[in-house]
Parts: C-alpha cells; sequence; structure tokens
C-alpha cells in the first residue's frame, strides 16, 4: 500500500494540528494552575489582612472601653470587639458583609481620641486590607478571564476546582489628624532594583525635610502617574532620577510587593511599592528631572554589595526595602532570566 504526496503532506498537517492542540492545552492547563495557586495565595494574604485589622480593631476598642463617663464611647467599643469577633469567625461567603460592618465601625471612631502610634498602625492595618484585597480581585480576575473560554470549558481544562469569586468590600481613608499629619490615599509606586556588571545595585540616599538628619537609602523608583502602566513609570523614574534611558522590555518583575506606612514631608504616606530588575551597564548617575520635593531629600546615590548595604544598616543609614543584601541575589537571578518570576512580598 502506497500513499500519495498529497495523502502524506495531509496526514502530517492532521499530526501538526493534533500535536499544536496538545501543546496549547497542556500550557494553558498548567497556566490555569498557576492561576489558582495565586488566587489561592492572594486570598490567604487577604485573610492575614483582614485577620490583623480585626485585632487592631480590638486595640482600639480596648481604648475607646476605658472606663469613663461617656457610655456612647462604652457601646462603640462594645460594637468593636463583637464586630471582630463575628468577622474571624465568618466564612468565607459571609464575610464581606460582617468586613463592611467592621469598616464603618472603625470608621465611625474619632481618631483625635486615639494615641498616634494607635492611628498610624490603624491607618497600617487598613492600607493593606486594600492592597490585599486590590491583589485578591486581580488574581480573580485573570483567572476567570482564562477558566471561562469556551474551549477550556469543553476540555474541562480546569479541572474540578471551584471558580474563585470576588472579595468586595468598602474602602476608605482614615485620617490621622491626632499625629498632625495628613493621611494620603494609597499610592502605587514603580522602583527598579538596577543591577551593574558587578552585580552591585544602585541606591538613592534621602531624607525627610521635616527630618534632615536622618538619612536613609532607597532603590531607584516613584510614583505611577494616572494612566501610566508600571513598567513605563518605572522607565521614566530610572531616567528621572538618573539619567539612564532604558527600554521596559529589559525590565523583568514586578519580583516583590511592599507595602509600607511611612511619615514623610507632613503626611502620612500609604505606599504599595512594585519592584522591578534590571541588569545595566555601570555608569555615573546624573539626575534629568528631578520635582521640588525630589531635590530638597535626595542627596547622593551609590553602587552597593551586599556588604556594603550592611555597612549602611549597621552605621544606622537605614536601607529600604529591609533585609536587601539577602534580597540581592533574587534580584540578580531574576534580572538575568528570560521571563519575568512570580511576585511575592516583602517587608
Amino acid at each position: 500500500m502506497t500513499f500519495s504526496a498529497t495523502a502524506i503532506l495531509v496526514l502530517a498537517l492532521i499530526a501538526a494540528l493534533v500535536i499544536t492542540a496538545g501543546v496549547w492545552a497542556y500550557t494553558t492547563a498548567n497556566r490555569l494552575d498557576r492561576l489558582h495557586v495565586r488566587s489561592d495565595q492572594a486570598r490567604n494574604a487577604l485573610d492575614a489582612a483582614l485577620a490583623r485589622r480585626a485585632v487592631v480593631a480590638r486595640t482600639v476598642a480596648a481604648v475607646l472601653g476605658v472606663p469613663s463617663a461617656d457610655p456612647a464611647l462604652f457601646e462603640q467599643s462594645r460594637r468593636l470587639i463583637a464586630l471582630a469577633d463575628r468577622a474571624e469567625r465568618s466564612d468565607w461567603q459571609g464575610r464581606e458583609a460582617v468586613e463592611n460592618q467592621l469598616a464603618g465601625a472603625l470608621s465611625a471612631v474619632d481618631i483625635d481620641s486615639l494615641p498616634p502610634q494607635l492611628v498610624a498602625e490603624l491607618a497600617d492595618a487598613e492600607a493593606r486590607v486594600l492592597i490585599a484585597r486590590r491583589f485578591h480581585n486581580d488574581a480573580v480576575r485573570d483567572t476567570l478571564a482564562l477558566r471561562t473560554r469556551r474551549l477550556v470549558r469543553m476540555l474541562h481544562l480546569g479541572g474540578t476546582a471551584p471558580l474563585p469569586t470576588y472579595f468586595e468590600i468598602a474602602e476608605r481613608v482614615t485620617a490621622a489628624a491626632s499625629t498632625g499629619l495628613e493621611v494620603d490615599t494609597v499610592r502605587t509606586s514603580a522602583r527598579v532594583v538596577l543591577l551593574d556588571e558587578q552585580d552591585r545595585v544602585l541606591l538613592l540616599r534621602g531624607r525627610d525635610p521635616k527630618v534632615p538628619d536622618v538619612d536613609f537609602w532607597f532603590t531607584i523608583g516613584g510614583g505611577v502617574e494616572s494612566g501610566e502602566s508600571l513598567r513605563a513609570a518605572a522607565i521614566r523614574e530610572l531616567h528621572e532620577e538618573t539619567g539612564y534611558v532604558a527600554d521596559a522590555a529589559g525590565l523583568r518583575g514586578p519580583l516583590w510587593r511592599r507595602v509600607a506606612v511611612f511619615p514623610f514631608n507632613g503626611e502620612l504616606i500609604r505606599s504599595e511599592e512594585l519592584f522591578f530588575a534590571l541588569r545595566v551597564r555601570n555608569f555615573e548617575p546624573k539626575p534629568a528631572k528631578l520635582d521640588f520635593i525630589e531635590r530638597r531629600s535626595i542627596t547622593g546615590n551609590k553602587w552597593c554589595a551586599p556588604a556594603d548595604i550592611k555597612d549602611l544598616d549597621h552605621s544606622g543609614e537605614t536601607v529600604y526595602p529591609y533585609h536587601l543584601d539577602e534580597l540581592l541575589a533574587e534580584a540578580i537571578a531574576a534580572a538575568d532570566a528570560d521571563i519575568d518570576p512570580e511576585v511575592r512580598s516583602i517587608r
């Protein structure tokens, strides 16, 4: 039995289609698995952030519940404790309503009656819930976008895992009047771990214009502007702060996410920082475009190896993010990789 050239070509095409379909199905199933893992991790992070807010709510209640002549404050304290307990005991399906009630109860608290440290703690807890909820819902969105495609559903590539669901709770800003600070909204920042040929990272030295005697060090980067992507912001900030012009395609990441609450220039900043890694040839940084605050707060720069970072920390000049000397190997591996790493939280 012989086959014509046409028949062989048809069989080859069919085989190629089958192989292509198989590879697509396999890679899609693997991607779905990773997305489900990401959704589960995001949900666990959100659960932890909500649990921390409940603990802070109890602390607030303890301060309000100090014996006084005001029965309204005592009742407010009892309500906060009851809602915090209910929030921790609620299952995931019923938790949205309880968490919204707890957020409403916290928003009714007169923060002038709280110590400044507790106001900052409450602001930090609220910021972490807000960021964790956004990351959770982003993970759910990406999972559902792939999981609900017709071919994916027809071939059951998602397996038996239940569909993730969004978690919708009210977002609010806590005014820290008793600290004398104006609380900013949550700011998203794009940061760059800029590495040279010797695996050194470029750090900037800075200081708070309101506290000029305290120096600290930080990576390149700044706030994302309206309508701007993370990568575009990272490239723009890199050019403005160092004069270096980079291609966004060279960025790897984001590899780290850091949420911080800190005072700066008279405001209480709540910042979500996302870090990229980028490999470049060593150069002498020359800022191209610093704004007024940056000109007052950025005082120097240095290419640092892990030992240099330790020396700075030991000298009392804090380096952000914390433990960057230990994290640097991870950034180096990411910068030299061909694909973006999975983002993870750091301090």
